[in-house]
C-alpha cells in the first residue's frame, strides 16, 4: 500500500472537478477543465481547473499531459513537467498549446486536460568545490554520447530497414 498524503483543495469554481486517480495504482490523477475554452491554432491558452491547493512543505504537484490526448489531438502541455510549488495558492491553471496549424481545438467543462503527479522534493544545498570532476566518478560525455538510434527513412515500397544503434567505441 502506497504512502497517502493529504493535499487540501478549495473549489474556487461551481464547475471544479476534484482530481481522482483512474487505478488505485496510478501515478498521475487526471485533472479536468472548469470552464470551456477555444484554442485557435498554433496558440497557447490557460485552462482553469477551478481549484486552489495547499501542498504540504517538502513536495510538489507535476501538471503532466495526458498520453491519450497527445496522441490522439493536436493539444500539448508545454512546459511539462509544470511544477506547482507548495506555496502557491492560487487558481491552479494548465497552460495548453494547439500544435495545429489549421484546427480550433475547443476544450469543454469537464474534460481531462492533463494529469498531476504527487513528488517529494527534498531542498538541496550547494557546496562550491574547486573541481566537480574530483568528486565521486566522472562518467563523461553527454548529449548522445552512450549511442543514438538512427531511424532510417525508407524509400516508398523498399523493405523496412531495422533502427541501427551507434555504439560509443
Amino acid at each position: 500500500m502506497r504512502e497517502k498524503v493529504e493535499v487540501f483543495v478549495e473549489k474556487c469554481r461551481d464547475t471544479a472537478i476534484l482530481p481522482r486517480y483512474a487505478h488505485e495504482d496510478d501515478a498521475g490523477m487526471d485533472i479536468y477543465a472548469a470552464e470551456k475554452v477555444t484554442i485557435a491554432p498554433g496558440k497557447t491558452a490557460l485552462v482553469p481547473t477551478g481549484l486552489k491547493m495547499a501542498i504540504p512543505d517538502g513536495f510538489e504537484l507535476q501538471v503532466r499531459p495526458r498520453s491519450g490526448l497527445s496522441l490522439k489531438t493536436p493539444l500539448r502541455v508545454p512546459n511539462s513537467p509544470g511544477t506547482i510549488d507548495s506555496g502557491y495558492r492560487d487558481e491552479i491553471c494548465v497552460i495548453v498549446w494547439n500544435s495545429s496549424d489549421s484546427e480550433e481545438i475547443v476544450v469543454d467543462q469537464g474534460d481531462r486536460i492533463a494529469q498531476f503527479v504527487l513528488s517529494r522534493v527534498p531542498m538541496a544545498v550547494f557546496t562550491e568545490v574547486k573541481s566537480a570532476a574530483d568528486i565521486g566518478m566522472d562518467r563523461g560525455g553527454g548529449f548522445g554520447s552512450s549511442g543514438v538510434n538512427d531511424v532510417q527513412k525508407k524509400p516508398s515500397g523498399s523493405k523496412s530497414k531495422k533502427a541501427v544503434r551507434s555504439e560509443k567505441k
